[in-house]
Order: structure tokens, then sequence, then C-alpha cells
């Protein structure tokens, strides 16, 4: 039997980008070569975002590279795919998004315990110039004492 694998894709951007607020948890909908080329981790999330359409949520930009032993059945690599969420969730994200500055950001992507494929999102505002360099001298004084921890 083949060891589990285990993928944890995470958009490293969007905390730099954005103020991350609601924490979601959603399944994607894929087809059968996109799984196969998540499980080799061959996705990148960095460009991609939310949006309605409709009362559905669904996922932009997100790019999946076509699996190699694929055929002529494989799959487009940046094609929208439909989040799936509970009616509630949806609601409430709509509402949330609906105020100024508000956005729904994919953070992760990753293998549940059952082996389905989760997506987590965040309601997010965006962050000004200003917060950004507060968090690149958060980053960076806390690299320096790494170092020094490392080194003492």
């Amino acid at each position: 039997m083949a060891k589990p694998v285990n993928i944890n894709i995470k958009n490293r951007k969007a905390k730099f980008e954005f103020h991350l607020l609601d924490k979601y948890e959603a399944g994607i909908v894929l087809t059968g070569t996109e799984i196969k080329s998540i499980r080799e981790s061959k996705v990148s999330l960095t460009e991609a975002f939310c949006a309605f359409q409709g009362d559905e949520l669904f996922i932009h930009k997100m790019r999946v590279e076509r699996y190699e032993a694929g055929t002529y059945n494989n799959h487009e690599p940046m094609r929208t795919r439909k989040l799936l969420l509970k009616r509630q969730e949806l609601r409430k994200i709509q509402k949330r998004i609906e105020e100024k500055g508000m956005t729904v950001v994919p953070y992760r992507l990753y293998m549940s315990e059952r082996g389905f494929i989760k997506v987590e999102i965040f309601t997010a505002k965006g962050k000004k110039s200003h917060d950004k360099r507060d968090s690149i001298r958060d980053r960076e004084s806390k690299r320096q004492l790494d170092r020094i921890k490392k080194y003492s």
C-alpha cells in the first residue's frame, strides 16, 4: 500500500498583503488529473483569489500544472474552480465582503485526514504600505534574534 501524501501548500504572500480575519475551510471541485497533479505539489496559490458568481464562491487564477502522464483529457491549468461551503457560511462571507476593502483570500491548500483536498480561505482586508513596512521590520528583527540565539 502506498504511503499517504502530505500536501500543505501555502500562499505566503497573503499574510504580507492582507490582514487575515475570519477563517473558513472549503472543499474544492477538482477533476482526476488535477488531484494527481496536486499530490505531486504542482500548485501555486500566489495570484489566486476568490469571487462570488451568483450565490456560489469560485477560486480564480489558482495554477494547477498539467499532469505529465495525462492524456488528451488533461485539465486546464488556470481554470476557475468551485469552492464547496455551507450556504450559511456563504451568506456570512458575502455579507462580510460587501464592506469596503474586504476580500476573500485562499491561504492554504491541504489534504484532510479523510483524503479530501481542502482550501483554507480567509476574509481579509488589504494592508497599507506602512503596515507592510512594519511587517518587514518585525520579520527582520525576528531573524536577527534567531541568529543571536543560534550563535550564543
